[in-house]
């Protein structure tokens, strides 16, 4: 029996869930990308940095979700390289301004804070 083939680029990819976070076996399934390929992208891509929580296990967000989809449309729809997909990923993010909500800088205070706790208990553990 062979496996399910991913969707390719032409293809239509699942509609994003409304929820919150998004497990890596998730993220991988609404992107059409195999996990070991986005740990790969962590190290690749300084944009993509999802939450890691107990275990270091990643949790995605909604935006996480966008941008790899983006880097799979530039990597596999366009013909990029990565260094070619990390230069129009730069090029993208950093040339036409940023509007930054106060709901955006929130979801970042709300990720440092939850890092900031997985390390107290990990440190209270210790002791």
């Amino acid at each position: 029996m062979n496996p399910p083939k991913p969707p390719e680029c032409g293809d239509e990819l699942p509609e994003i869930p409304n929820k919150r976070y998004f497990t890596i076996g998730e993220a991988s399934e609404l992107c059409a990308v195999k996990s070991h390929v986005l740990r790969y992208w962590e190290q690749e891509f300084i944009q993509l940095a999802p939450v890691k929580r107990r275990g270091n296990r990643r949790y995605y967000q909604r935006e996480d979700i966008e941008l790899i989809r983006h880097i799979r449309g530039l990597l596999y729809g366009q013909g990029f390289t990565i260094s070619g997909a990390r230069q129009q990923l730069e090029t993208t993010l950093n040339g036409a301004p940023q509007s930054v909500s106060i709901q955006d800088i929130a979801q970042q205070i709300q990720r440092i804070l939850i890092a900031l706790r997985e390390g107290l208990k990990h440190i209270d553990r210790a002791d």
